[in-house]
């Protein structure tokens, strides 16, 4: 008998072999088997129990290392298993990390089938199969605490049916991530084979937990490579566009489309990756604030808070307790205890405009906290740590004041980290246009009004000097179109075209040249000797270091100096760009202005 249930089973395997067919064996039951002697029922079945265990799991083995996808290849192991294991149904269930579900599969699973086999799990017994990392047999389910009356619904266990249960947890490493279950009608031959059927369920279970971690692994290292891949197309095709086409950085509140302000935003972009201290440069009203608050929003700080001070708002004594905050009666009015600006931006960005303004004795003070990023309340003697960005501004320049002694040295190197210059309205002068149509169109907003621009108006604005840079646009705009009758604003609405305009009458009485002194630091050209014959003739200078370009009517040749050319592009700048406006300031004919620009490589600004 023995001899012939091997050969049978090996025909099976060479059949299923030929066939490219999964082997299927049949285990005979205890009532199909022939009467004999108990000797002989004790010994028989044991030999081809585990002779088809042993089949089983090499082709179980074959099924988990074939290349399908993971639900398809545990789907094939239930099918599988049916062969040598009793089992009305067999389901493995997967959970992600979470523990949400993940994949529920069975016999005859198809695509989008997993609910309805997620349906016959009996959910209170698979947590505690999670949760205790045991496996769990019930040989009649109707009778065993651990399934409760819905599971035994869904088992369709009843005291006509009796149902057995087994249960084995599916672990990657020491982590359970599912689970393998079996239920079946319960008989003698069940019952008997039950510390069998979880021995060899445990193994399968295992070799399942090894499969689902290479394939999690794989599915990782494939989005790894798959992303890592999207990011080096996505750069080399940005490379290979000229540098007009290529992404633009846009920040919210920062409105232009000139060379200058794209290669600001740029700057941002790369600085607001790190946690360098930043010191913003430029003129009183070029956007500092609006660039800080863009650099926080853009970092990994973005979720923490973003607080803003003005030092020069405040004196010493109240700047103290603003920004390292102050104990209960610290001083007079210390009714309370109050945290500082540092202790607020904790995990955040603090944002110190106007710091060139601070006292001596107060920059020691600022000193220790961005050098150690601790400090004590005022009034306190507990030392706060706190992890701060900080990003200072100022329109003073800082090197002038290092060397009067007016700052410290060592607070400048700490503060200028990263510095940052913002360009004046004048040198990106085709953002006007888009700047003024922005403000009139919430000056329209707030105001119920529907103004436009004439061609005119456009004109006037492009020619003026605006030493108080976006913030005096904004007022001209919106100045002018409270002012205006009529549906458009023209080139007569403009006070300075009726010699009403005071910033024009600042600028033109030398505010501009105390505006380019006190701006950030640049190279400034030392003022070429001229004789006194040439002196009493010349233009007056457009900026503090310019002299006259030479005297009226005479011709620009030989022995021309840089100063020259910065001289002509001041001019230029100045007359908005216009070459017979720029003549008369530097006393040339058009010709020679024409022929200045040509030597000096100017390109000509249009807009």
């Amino acid at each position: 008998m023995q001899h012939n249930i091997r050969k049978s089973e090996q025909d099976d395997r060479e059949d299923g072999h030929n066939n490219g067919d999964v082997v299927m064996l049949h285990i005979p039951s205890v009532r199909e088997r022939p009467n004999s002697n108990s000797e002989t029922d004790d010994a028989l079945p044991n030999v081809p129990l585990y002779e088809s265990a042993i089949i089983g799991i090499f082709e179980i083995s074959k099924v988990l290392t074939a290349p399908c996808r993971l639900e398809v290849t545990l789907a094939n192991v239930v099918d599988l298993l049916q062969s040598f294991v009793q089992m009305r149904h067999g389901i493995v269930s997967l959970f992600h990390d979470e523990g949400v579900p993940d994949i529920t599969v069975g016999a005859g699973w198809s695509e989008g089938s997993d609910e309805r086999f997620r349906m016959r799990l009996p959910q209170k017994v698979i947590d505690e199969i999670v949760a205790s990392d045991k496996s769990l047999v019930a040989e009649n389910v109707a009778v065993h605490p651990s399934f409760s009356a819905a599971d035994k619904e869904v088992l369709g266990a009843s005291d006509d049916t009796p149902v057995s249960f087994i249960g084995v947890p599916i672990r990657i490493d020491a982590n359970v991530v599912g689970t393998l279950t079996i239920d079946r009608i319960l008989d003698d031959a069940s019952s008997a084979r039950l510390d069998y059927d979880v021995r060899l369920l445990t193994m399968i279970a295992n070799l399942a937990g090894q499969t689902v971690k290479l394939h999690r692994l794989f599915a990782c290292d494939r989005e790894r490579l798959m992303a890592e891949k999207d990011r080096l197309q996505k750069e080399l095709s940005e490379l290979k566009q000229p540098a007009r086409e290529r992404k633009k950085v846009h920040v919210e509140g920062i409105i232009g489309d000139s060379p200058a302000l794209r290669r600001l935003l740029e700057k941002i972009a790369v600085v607001a990756k790190s946690n360098s201290t930043v010191l913003l440069r430029g003129e009183s009203g070029t956007g500092k604030e609006l660039v800080a608050k863009a650099i926080h929003e853009r970092s990994a700080r973005a979720k923490r808070p973003f607080i803003k001070l003005n030092c020069a708002a405040l004196p010493e004594t109240v700047l103290e307790s603003e920004l390292f905050g102050h104990e209960k009666g610290a001083f007079t009015s210390a009714f309370t205890a109050r945290k500082g600006r540092f202790e607020l931006a904790d995990k955040g960005t603090l944002f110190l405009d106007e710091i060139g303004e601070i006292s001596a004795s107060f920059q020691a003070k600022l000193l220790r906290v961005l050098q150690e990023q601790e400090f004590e309340r005022v009034g306190g003697n507990q030392t706060i740590k706190v992890d701060v960005r900080v990003i200072a501004a100022t329109n003073k320049n800082l090197e002038e004041a290092v060397a009067r002694n007016e700052f410290r040295a060592d607070l400048y190197y700490r503060i200028s980290v990263v510095p940052l210059l913002l360009p004046p309205l004048r040198e990106r002068r085709g953002d006007i246009p888009l700047l003024a149509t922005e403000f009139l169109r919430n000056f329209n907003r707030e105001n119920g009004r529907t103004l436009t621009f004439d061609a005119s108006a456009v004109e006037v604005l492009m020619n003026c000097g605006f030493p108080g840079n976006v913030r005096e646009l904004e007022n001209c705009v919106q100045r002018t179109a409270t002012l205006t009758p009529g549906p458009s604003i023209v080139r007569d609405d403009f006070a300075c075209c009726h010699g009403q305009c005071l910033s024009a009458m600042l600028w033109k009485s030398g505010s501009e040249e105390m505006a380019l002194q006190s701006g950030p630091i640049r190279p400034v050209p030392a003022k070429p000797a001229a004789p006194p014959a040439e002196a009493a003739t010349s233009i007056p200078p457009f900026g503090s270091e310019l002299a006259p370009l030479a005297p009226v009517g005479a011709a620009l040749v030989g022995g021309a100096k840089m100063a020259d050319r910065e001289r002509v592009i001041a001019a230029m700048e100045r007359s908005g760009w216009v070459q017979a406006k720029a003549a008369r300031l530097l006393g040339l004919t058009p010709r020679q202005i024409g022929y200045a620009l040509r030597k000096y490589g100017v390109e000509i600004k249009r807009f």
